[in-house]
């Protein structure tokens, strides 16, 4: 489990192929305190640590998680979101996120607003219902509110701050992002589903 506070952003140092695909991510963690097996949300998406060394460590995903994120985008020198995973007592600052990443969604626009850009971002059709005014969503694992909704549309505010500590400091027009949609907003629609 995370919370959608990012504490690092690390970049991928080298892609193998192999059965599974390795990614070696170069992080300023204190990777010595991080056990081979722990899950680390990689741009959101969850992440089992096979490897580490003094800056890095390794991660092996699969096809499936390939087919299903922006990780199979990822080259030497793509950025990552990072955040370790949550312990018992931490202060949830965001809202819970599993790095179970549902889609992708695309950036459709950004535009300055006061000090802050919005962003506009095109949900997969079967995903929009889950997106709600003044809900919660998780883009590239970073927790963010949404502003408004129309159709597959979700508008979010993103501050100086979120953009200087994350990739969206990158983020332009036309590239995808890992979504995963709030797991409250996903048991209330199932609870609906069986009324």
């Amino acid at each position: 489990m995370f919370t959608g506070i990012i504490t690092d952003v690390g970049r991928v140092r080298q892609v193998e192929k192999r059965g599974d695909t390795r990614f070696v991510i170069t992080t300023a963690f204190d990777t010595a305190g991080i056990e081979i097996g722990a899950s680390i949300a990689c741009s959101g998406a969850c992440l089992t640590v096979v490897e580490r060394g003094e800056d890095w460590f390794a991660v092996d995903v699969s096809a499936e998680t390939l087919a299903h994120t922006t990780l199979g985008d990822w080259q030497p020198g793509s950025a990552v979101n990072l955040e370790r995973s949550l312990r018992v007592g931490d202060e949830l600052g965001g809202h819970i996120v599993t790095g179970h990443v549902d889609a992708t969604a695309e950036i459709v626009s950004l535009e300055p607003e006061g000090d802050s850009l919005r962003y506009v971002f095109r949900a997969p059709a079967e995903f929009k219902r889950y997106v709600a005014s003044k809900g919660s969503v998780a883009l590239d694992g970073v927790s963010l509110t949404v502003n408004e909704v129309e159709d597959d549309c979700f508008g979010i505010n993103i501050i100086p701050h979120t953009q200087s500590q994350t990739t969206f400091g990158e983020a332009q027009p036309g590239v995808r992002v890992n979504l995963e949609i709030d797991v409250l907003a996903r048991y209330v629609a199932r609870l609906v589903e069986a009324s």
